[in-house]
């Protein structure tokens, strides 16, 4: 049998989780390192891995397990249905690969299902209430680029439209170009003659709170985005 690994730091999500899939006879592991250390020793591993690890957190893994191991099969099992992390899954999962998103609130039976999916099946298996936020993802007028996807983290870390002009060699007409797109898939534009409440709304700031009710910005991501912007400053 494939060996099955699990990646998880909370030590009761490990014991639960090799329980319930005791089946395939686990190897635990705390983190993303000794994860990839146990993958490494087999040609296509499975894993399952949380997402928000210490370190480097689980989509990280998948993407560094998959540049090795492009075969491998990935459960992701998470207790975020944040649209961040769906939108990282999607820019980063290679064609043809096999791979799961299941949330930690559903019964063992469902996450059981989900590993017999991916694993012994080899079908992709999407939980049901990942779906809806997979989709608005992917529509044209509501999913992000990459560009409008900065300045969201640039203006939620607090940056002024120069300074992101300087972070992302950008003019200044530049930014604000891009701030107005972001505004308008975010439904944060407060610019119409007819909007009463136009003058009562930062937009900048009404752009960040609709971000983090969507689950484009969340605490985790913003500590990363914390350290990227204490690196750009060091070098600055």
């Amino acid at each position: 049998m494939t060996p099955l690994i699990i990646a998880d730091d909370n030590p009761r999500d490990r014991i639960f989780l090799a329980e319930v899939l005791r089946h395939y006879s686990p190897v635990s592991t705390a983190n993303a390192q000794e994860a990839l250390t146990a993958c490494a020793q087999h040609p296509d591993p499975w894993l399952v891995t949380d997402i928000q690890m210490p370190g480097y957190n689980g989509i990280e893994l998948g993407r560094q397990l998959w540049t090795k191991k492009p075969s491998a099969r990935v459960l992701f099992w998470s207790q975020h249905s944040d649209e961040t992390y769906v939108r990282a899954l999607a820019k980063l999962i290679p064609a043809e690969t096999v791979y799961g998103y299941v949330l930690k609130n559903n019964p063992a039976e469902v996450i059981l299902r989900a590993a017999h999916a991916v694993f012994d099946e080899c079908q992709c298996w999407i939980d049901p209430q990942i779906r809806s936020v997979q989709a608005r993802a992917q529509r044209k007028e509501d999913a992000l680029s990459d560009a409008e996807y900065d300045v969201l983290m640039d203006i939620a870390l607090g940056l002024t439209d120069n300074t992101i002009a300087e972070r992302r060699y950008l003019s200044r007409r530049g930014v604000q170009n891009r701030l107005q797109s972001l505004y308008a898939k975010l439904g944060a534009n407060l610019d119409s003659a007819a909007n009463s409440n136009a003058e009562l709304l930062n937009v900048r700031a009404r752009a960040v709170a609709l971000a983090l009710r969507r689950g484009l910005i969340n605490t985790f991501e913003l500590q990363n985005q914390e350290r990227a912007l204490a690196a750009w400053l060091e070098k600055r």
